[in-house]
């Protein structure tokens, strides 16, 4: 048997002290089991890790934002650099497709992800510096002192991987040690990050345990990790129940989390939007949702449809493509379990299957898409079909008015995103939608699907609970990612020598500062 890899800990790479079991990634596509063997961690490594995070906590905290970005643009430079290499442990353990997927768009997004993070730390544009002389109070955000710990997913495995996406760059950027739990599905792709983030750290002379990373923790570990008071932060993305399980250990000792669970991402598709270009929504609609083979957090779960003729050709149109399209490999056999049982769930609960009702033939962790239908009447009185189905699938819910699609919006729970199709003659019944689904949602779309999900600083990828932990926060665009990881920090009369340098009279040359209720690149008492 191979010998176990090697765990990031302590600064350094070593054996698990402790390794309680081990796993093997697979290839989706033909399940076979992928080596070399990887530790599954217990107590010793959690605590180790901690410990020594907490120990660089301060030293990191108090380090030039000018290496952090340094830091960072050198990781994405080696990133780039080792692209082959990375690509090819990519697909091989999720089955992703190497162009374009991953080589043209996940891996420049996840560099491009650090790049800004290291512009947000160079120029401290998170920090949100704020000066009211007359009151001799000064406040900005500033690094939390403590450790963060990052929970990475199975579906990015570059973009919002836990040693390297978003939660990672924004967690580093506000200068805390990063403890990174990596995701068992690609657990070689998360290694060779971690050896590459690890060089660039020692490279820019920050902290060897600034970053850290295991491969999986038993359930008891991750749990009281979450909950530990010397915890600063925790970041989650994934299913509900574990979320909720590390929500609530971090709760119980005040430690903040912020996590991306689930969401269907309703679509609401208007009479005259329907009768305009019904066949070419209908294509556009399953494309989205069967790219990568579903399974993304933005994927559209729920179509709301009119009855009436517009809708049933549209409910025929979308039904014959579902039915036409590819099936695909998963990325584990859990994930193909689960959406099994969500689509028996809706089949259960008299939602009647359309299109992809029958197993998927071929080797490894594969399914087919799946198109659903139920009336609104029916929607509004099982909760149960709600159950997110990870993967290529969709619920149509056909209303017979306004109202009832209002209703529809009344029963659903917090989303990432909710999208309209309409006309102009379509005004008055999406300005309805609109108004009560605009709380429900992080991310209100106009005509066009939710899948994408740009990095920008104007972005939401959050939402109302149970779509995230908190609806004030999001896990994309920078530098509003950022702040999730900080503390506010207040000075009441603290001499200009003695305060942060974004906080003295004459800040860093350039910065935008909050002076006297006026944002001003103004040193205090220059006129801008």
């Amino acid at each position: 048997m191979d010998a176990r890899a090697d765990v990031l800990l302590e600064g350094r790479w070593q054996p698990s002290r402790d390794g309680v079991g081990e796993f093997r990634p697979t290839d989706p596509a033909t399940g076979e089991a992928l080596a070399p063997a990887f530790p599954v961690s217990g107590a010793g490594d959690a605590q180790a890790a901690l410990a020594a995070a907490c120990a660089v906590a301060d030293e990191l905290a108090a380090a030039d934002p000018q290496r952090i970005a340094a830091f960072l643009d050198g990781y994405a430079q080696a990133i780039e650099d080792d692209a082959a290499e990375l690509v090819a442990l990519a697909h091989r353990e999720t089955a992703l497709p190497v162009e374009p997927r991953l080589a043209q768009v996940e891996l420049p997004r996840t560099t491009g992800q650090l790049r800004q993070a290291a512009r947000a730390a160079r120029e401290y544009a998170w920090t949100e510096p704020t000066i009211d002389t007359v009151a001799g109070l000064r406040s900005h955000l500033a690094p939390l002192n403590k450790p963060v710990l990052v929970f990475g997913p199975n579906n990015f495995p570059f973009a919002f991987n836990a040693v390297a996406g978003s939660d990672f760059a924004s967690a580093i950027a506000a200068r805390n040690p990063v403890i990174a739990k990596l995701h068992p599905s690609h657990a070689a792709t998360g290694r060779r990050l971690a050896q590459l983030a690890h060089r660039a750290l020692l490279d820019a002379g920050l902290p060897a345990a600034s970053v850290q990373a295991l491969y999986q923790l038993r359930h008891t570990e991750g749990l009281r990790l979450a909950g530990d008071p010397r915890m600063g932060a925790i970041a989650f993305t994934g299913g509900r129940g574990t979320g909720l399980a590390l929500k609530a250990a971090a709760d119980a000792a005040g430690v903040p989390s912020y996590l991306e669970l689930s969401s269907l991402n309703p679509v609401f598709l208007f009479e005259g939007a329907l009768r305009a270009r019904g066949a070419a929504l209908a294509q556009e609609f399953v494309g989205s949702c069967t790219l990568g083979v579903g399974q993304f957090c933005t994927n559209p779960g729920l179509l709301v449809v009119p009855r009436g003729a517009a809708g049933d050709a549209f409910v025929a149109a979308a039904a014959e493509r579902m039915a036409a399209a590819p099936g695909g490999a998963v990325f584990s056999q859990g994930v193909r379990d689960h959406y099994l049982s969500a689509l028996a769930q809706w089949r259960s609960l008299g939602a009647s299957a359309l299109a992809g009702d029958a197993p998927a033939d071929g080797p490894g962790y594969r399914v087919r898409p799946a198109l659903f239908c139920i009336d609104a009447a029916q929607f509004l009185t099982k909760p149960g079909l709600q159950t997110e189905a990870f993967g290529p699938a969709s619920l149509i819910v056909r209303t017979a008015d306004v109202a009832e699609a209002v209703a529809v919006i009344g029963a659903l729970d917090g989303q990432l995103t909710g999208t309209l199709y309409a006309d102009a003659e379509d005004r008055a019944a999406r300005d309805a939608v609109a108004a009560a689904l605009r709380p429900k949602v992080g991310r209100l779309i106009g005509g066009r699907m939710p899948t994408g999900v740009a990095v920008s600083a104007a972005m939401n990828h959050g939402g109302p609970y149970p779509s995230t932990g908190h609806p004030g926060f999001t896990a994309v665009g920078l530098p509003a990612a950022i702040r999730r990881f900080a503390a506010l920090h207040c000075y009441d009369h603290i001499d200009d020598g003695h305060l942060p340098v974004e906080l003295r009279d004459r800040g860093p040359a350039g910065m935008m500062r909050k002076i006297d209720g006026h944002w001003t690149a103004s040193a205090v008492g220059e006129s801008a």
